[in-house]
């Protein structure tokens, strides 16, 4: 179910995220996660100092930290703003995938949009981590370095592609298992985000749940 989240004030924050509904112990492991993505998105300043436990409480401080900044730089008249939207990607017996995509923007030269992943077993609402996602982390990195390399470019990235890494973002679709890399993770704002897809039968025997 979408749903739209705001507080009396705000002028600055769109959010509009799944909620996840039946099973109350399993939908309500999901949305936790989901909110707690969201109020991380809206963090301004480093993660550890975060002190919202919610998704309104992250919207009046976001709305306060703007007023807090228009009042002591005046002349900087571009106002901030924020997006943020939720997708299911994925849904079978076994997993659950779901995107929450941000867009930020607190008055620089442009906004950051940042996707992030969430992978739930189906069966209890826990959220997947990657480390519990792949069973078999060398082989699966092998098959994915390869679609990565035929997905970037020399110029693209910031490493050589043969230190490769994995990306913090895995996550199930129709077509594949999708590996994303958010702005600024492995290349400079200017390529964007990195992202491809491998076909599920090509990684089936390394994952720990059934994504088709």
């Amino acid at each position: 179910m979408d749903t739209n989240i705001t507080t009396a004030n705000n002028k600055l924050v769109e959010v509009n995220i799944l909620k996840a509904i039946g099973n109350n112990s399993v939908a309500n492991q999901i949305n936790d996660e989901i909110n707690k993505t969201v109020v991380a998105a809206l963090q301004i300043g480093e993660q550890d100092a975060m002190t919202s436990k919610t998704i309104e409480e992250s919207i009046t401080l976001f709305n306060e930290e703007y007023r807090a900044f228009n009042t002591a730089f005046p002349d900087i008249s571009q106002p901030w703003e924020a997006q943020i939207d939720s997708e299911i990607m994925f849904q079978s017996p076994e997993v659950i995938s779901v995107s929450v995509t941000s867009y930020v923007n607190t008055g620089g030269a442009h906004g950051n949009i940042t996707i992030s992943f969430l992978n739930f077993d189906a069966s209890t609402g826990k959220r997947i981590q990657n480390s519990d996602l792949i069973k078999n982390k060398d082989a699966f990195k092998t098959i994915a370095k390869s679609y990565f390399k035929d997905a970037v470019t020399e110029d693209d990235v910031l490493f050589d592609p043969d230190n490769f890494q994995l990306p913090a973002n895995i996550g199930f679709s129709e077509e594949g298992l999708i590996l994303l890399y958010n702005t600024y993770e492995v290349a400079p704002y200017s390529t964007g985000i990195i992202d491809f897809t491998i076909p599920i039968e090509k990684v089936s025997d390394f994952l720990a749940f059934n994504g088709s």
